[in-house]
């Protein structure tokens, strides 16, 4: 049975994270405290133009200030698509280790533990770093080449190590141990408040680090009987963490590395309003340009607008479809072979060199896996290899250098919760370092206006904002400037 945040705990001072004066008498949280929204970040400032170098390692020091020094249970850091979450953490797990501090890591899936006792065990070769699994889910055969990094199923054989990492899940079997001092948990945002409940008691104070555009945490079962209440067990991490805890520290990551200047203001404004943020390059700093000239076709326009802008938006004609449309998944494959064909070329300052855009740095990206699928299949027979295709959740937290984007409500007859999900739309329109391009079938912009909220309102759960409907309108006023008609 599900319990409510407990009281009492583990760790001193009373339990993991106690309620605090933001539940009211019905039991149900208040919107957790913003901290106020900073001036347009990036904007003049009375000390010159925007520096984004300087305003990451600003940010990063108070975040740091906050996890060494601070009294505070924990603190919260928001990030935006691309800002250096895994440097923050690494970061972060040495300074608290050459602290003296014992330390635990929390991630979501094993691939993100891999990843980041690799980064951890690559920046620290002398780290003692621990990295605990279960028996049927081994580590990745590459951390073997960190002779400081230990791999057991055993929390005990690895409580010596200054830094031990796991999955929530694998924590949760984590019993009867004396607690750890800090704890730091990535992708916070996307950690369920039962997963967070059930690993509280293993450390005093933590570090919680993620994107709130991101796709909201995901349930295998429904959960409306408990949408609104204090302890709702779906509910996200951060948000249950702060409902209850108002207080606590909040920072934000101010620049994106990985979004161009042609992108960073678009997520940003649809995705991001309340943590602003601006790209880590100004205009120019990345190109996109093709060794091979365009034929004039509705393929190679679209291409060279998203090469000179960022974006680029494919308008098959207005249709209801069915969910694996075959002209869409058509358009697709083709663009992408096109983009090989063209022998795609990056540049990236201050390289004045260009890179070859490879069908690794290719990401192609849908709402469902069964249309992934069949642009697996469409590129299998263009004899396309190496692309990244799959669907937003499995694509999240990943980074190419042009992405392909089947909109999620292209030819649909509906405009679903599913399909109207901010963060999905967030994921697919953020994965890329010089250029986004969408194919999608004319009127969207009518279904939209067309879909009534049918969504039934529930007391005390903070309303989303902004919610689908909204970033959607943003994104596709934005993408009507750079559209292309195609007839396949």
């Amino acid at each position: 049975m599900i319990q409510p945040v407990p009281s009492t705990g583990a760790a001193a001072g009373g339990g993991p994270y106690p309620p605090g004066p933001a539940d009211d008498s019905s039991g149900a949280p208040r919107e957790p405290s913003r901290p106020k929204e900073p001036s347009a970040p990036g904007g003049p400032s009375a000390e010159g133009p925007f520096d984004p170098g300087r305003a990451a390692a600003e940010a990063t020091a108070a975040i740091l200030a906050s996890t060494l020094r601070g009294t505070e249970r924990g603190v919260v850091v928001d990030s935006p698509p691309g800002a250096g979450k895994s440097t923050l953490v690494v970061r972060a797990a040495r300074e608290l280790a050459a602290a003296g501090e014992s330390l635990m890591i929390v991630a979501q899936t094993n691939a993100q533990v891999d990843d980041l006792a690799d980064r951890l065990a690559t920046a620290d070769p002398d780290l003692p770093v621990g990295r605990l699994h279960g028996t049927d889910s081994p580590p990745d055969p590459a951390l073997d080449r960190h002779p400081s990094l230990a791999k057991s199923t055993s929390v005990a054989e690895l409580r010596d190590r200054a830094v031990v990492i796991a999955t929530a899940a694998k924590w949760a079997y984590v019993k009867d141990v004396e607690p750890w001092r800090h704890a730091i948990v990535d992708e916070a945002y996307q950690m369920r408040s039962d997963a967070l409940l059930q690993v509280a008691g293993l450390f005093e104070r933590a570090l919680f680090v993620g994107d709130p555009g991101q796709l909201d945490p995901f349930s295998v079962v429904g959960a409306e009987q408990w949408a609104g209440l204090s302890w709702d067990p779906s509910a996200s991490a951060v948000v249950t963490l702060l409902a209850h805890n108002p207080g606590l520290p909040q920072h934000r990551l101010p620049v994106s590395w990985r979004l161009p200047a042609s992108a960073a203001p678009l997520v940003s404004r649809a995705f991001y309003p309340y943590t602003p943020f601006r790209s880590g390059t100004g205009p120019g700093d990345r190109r996109l340009g093709f060794g091979v000239r365009g034929d004039g076709g509705g393929l190679d326009r679209v291409l060279d607008e998203a090469a000179e802008s960022g974006w680029g938006l494919l308008e098959l004609p207005a249709r209801h479809t069915p969910r694996t449309d075959p002209e869409a998944v058509r358009a697709v494959a083709l663009l992408v072979r096109r983009l090989l064909d063209r022998g795609g070329l990056t540049y990236s300052a201050p390289d004045p060199d260009p890179a070859p855009l490879t069908a690794e740095r290719i990401a192609v990206g849908t709402a469902h896996r069964d249309q992934a699928a069949a642009v697996r299949a469409a590129l299998a027979a263009l004899g396309v290899l190496g692309v990244a295709v799959d669907t937003a959740n499995r694509l999240q937290g990943r980074e190419f250098d042009v992405t392909v984007v089947l909109h999620p409500l292209s030819g649909r007859p509906d405009a679903t919760a599913f399909h109207l999900e901010t963060g999905r739309l967030c994921v697919l329109a953020s994965r890329h370092r010089h250029a986004c391009i969408v194919v999608c079938r004319a009127g969207v912009a009518d279904l939209l206006d067309e879909h009534p909220s049918s969504e039934p309102v529930r007391l005390g759960v903070t309303v989303k904002f902004p919610d689908g409907w909204e970033a959607n309108h943003s994104v596709l006023a934005h993408l009507a400037e750079h559209r292309t008609p195609w007839r396949g």
